[in-house]
């Protein structure tokens, strides 16, 4: 049996999943450029241009839908767009949408995990929320992936060592959990695989650290000069990094592993940036 996903936003996460589907999965995802529809056809995935293409007959085509797309200042703009065509989708066997762990908001570096209230205490992580809701509202069978820092192939530490604009930012008490895209794509596959509506997932590796510890490890790993320690009151940082420093905790990830079964492939950021130095060096020959 042929299963057909529909990705909105086909992007970083999504690209991963559809390389770790299998034969009996059709893609097609949407995209903002003819130029990106092309690299997409050439991986195999039907894309679509939005918005401009019509998406009502891949809607109607798909047995999957899973949303990555980032809410806007007036709410979630694919409930927004296509809210009367997704109530109105009872076929579908399996909605996801990708979520961050900034709606839990601060809390000093302790643990949350999926039943820890919602107090996000940036703009970012209160449009997150309320987009949870506008999806939860469609009576879809729904599935919430709350992803923690994302990092993979060409966005890690390591990329930033080697074109010099990694810093080790110092924030006493900070602490980030992270997520291999590999492994955000085989919890996704893993749901798909077992739906189970209404359930949030945490999607975090085992260990939560500092953020210039992994600074250090990647410039250890490549053999390149430790960047120096920069307060955090005197870095130069935008608007994003600046709301990621503004909130501090640990994030649990064991529903992933006893609801789904999942095995983390990287199970912490030591051996996520090895295995991407791997692959690094087989891909250079």
């Amino acid at each position: 049996m042929t299963h057909v996903l529909l990705s909105i936003g086909h992007g970083y996460s999504a690209r991963e999943l559809t390389r770790q589907l299998g034969a009996d999965w059709r893609v097609i995802g949407t995209t903002r450029s003819a130029e990106r529809a092309a690299a997409l056809r050439a991986e195999g995935v039907e894309p679509l241009i939005w918005p401009g293409d019509d998406i009502a007959p891949a809607l109607a085509r798909a047995t999957h839908l899973l949303s990555s797309v980032p809410p806007g200042p007036d709410g979630d703009p694919v409930v927004a767009a296509l809210g009367g065509l997704l109530h109105k989708a009872h076929h579908l066997k399996w909605v996801g949408y990708l979520s961050t762990t900034g709606v839990y908001g601060d809390h000093q570096g302790g643990w949350v995990d999926e039943d820890t209230p919602l107090t996000p205490t940036t703009q970012r992580g209160r449009a997150r929320v309320l987009a949870e809701a506008d999806w939860a509202s469609l009576g879809l069978p729904l599935h919430v992936f709350r992803l923690a820092g994302i990092y993979g192939p060409g966005r890690s530490p390591l990329d930033r060592m080697r074109d010099g604009t990694a810093q080790r930012i110092i924030k006493p008490g900070q602490m980030f959990s992270r997520i291999h895209v590999a492994d955000i794509a085989q919890v996704l596959a893993a749901s798909m695989a077992a739906p189970d509506p209404g359930m949030v997932y945490n999607v975090a590796d085992d260990e939560p650290a500092p953020p210039q510890d992994i600074i250090a490890f990647a410039a250890r790993m490549l053999g390149l000069p430790l960047p120096p320690e920069v307060a955090f009151d005197d870095a130069s940082l935008g608007p994003m990094a600046a709301s990621f420093y503004s909130e501090s905790k640990r994030v649990r990830n064991d529903r992933i592993k006893t609801l789904l079964g999942v095995h983390l492939r990287h199970p912490d950021y030591r051996a996520g940036l090895a295995a991407l130095v791997e692959g690094d060096r087989a891909a250079r020959g």
